[in-house]
């Protein structure tokens, strides 16, 4: 891996975990791009620690979707050409309160779905151009069959999960290629005070099988792989089942 690695969302468990291990296996250049990118020290220690040669911060607010272009076309002029770009940036919310108040219902959607529609599309342009480069994309089984219990979540990481598949899929052929990860739920900060679902994760096992799957070359990756059959299941089940599922 001779390019830079971008993390979008350097602050997030999944990419900072994502970013480790592939310095691990000899990526040595890193940017890594937040909101408050000076409060990064752990982040860039960890890279350090796992070999990283270079780690270079920038400033990226994710709902500032006029932003994004410069962002990276300033990341590609000062580090060079990119070889993986992560988009691990994204905010759970809180249901109850977007069920009463369409603002805090539209946040979550602009930061979960168009955010990411927006620096997809430019990163995908800039990639396509080098001719080579991976996106890695999180999306979320909540998008898979959107529950009562998060729908404005689900409904986000379900148009998400949709773009991403298109776009990999326009992508075929261009020499770049995007990793569609579909993780269950993760137990850590973002999730704080949850009560875990069956088939939990961590953010190091997520980043254990997405590196996995890098390396092997795949476009989908399920997280436990156990979901995936059992999602196959649960979209089988008739509406009324599915909808008197505990919130």
């Amino acid at each position: 891996m001779n390019g830079t690695v971008l993390v979008l969302g350097g602050r997030s468990e999944i990419g900072s975990a994502v970013a480790t291990r592939l310095a691990e296996r000899g990526a040595r250049s890193f940017v890594l791009a937040a909101r408050r990118s000076g409060d990064l020290d752990a982040e860039e220690r960890a890279l350090r620690a796992a070999g990283a040669e270079t780690v270079a911060r920038v400033e990226f607010d994710a709902d500032d979707l006029d932003s994004h272009q410069g962002m990276l076309e300033g990341v590609v002029a000062e580090h060079g050409p990119l070889d993986v770009v992560v988009t691990a940036f994204g905010i759970l919310g809180d249901q109850a309160r977007a069920e009463r108040d369409a603002a805090h219902a539209v946040a979550i959607v602009h930061t979960d779905y168009t955010a990411h529609v927006s620096v997809l599309t430019h990163a995908a342009n800039l990639l396509r151009d080098q001719g080579h480069g991976t996106l890695v994309v999180f999306s979320s089984v909540a998008g898979v069959r959107v529950r009562r219990a998060n729908y404005v979540y689900g409904s986000a990481k379900a148009g998400l999960d949709g773009f991403a598949s298109g776009l990999a899929d326009a992508l075929h052929g261009s020499g770049v290629r995007l990793l569609l990860v579909r993780p269950g739920f993760v137990v850590g900060r973002m999730t704080r005070g949850m009560t875990p679902a069956p088939f939990s994760s961590t953010p190091d096992s997520v980043a254990d099988a997405t590196v996995a799957a890098l390396r092997a070359g795949k476009h989908t990756v399920w997280v436990p792989a156990v979901l995936r059959p059992v999602f196959a299941l649960m979209r089988l089940l008739p509406r009324p089942i599915w909808r008197r599922l505990p919130r």
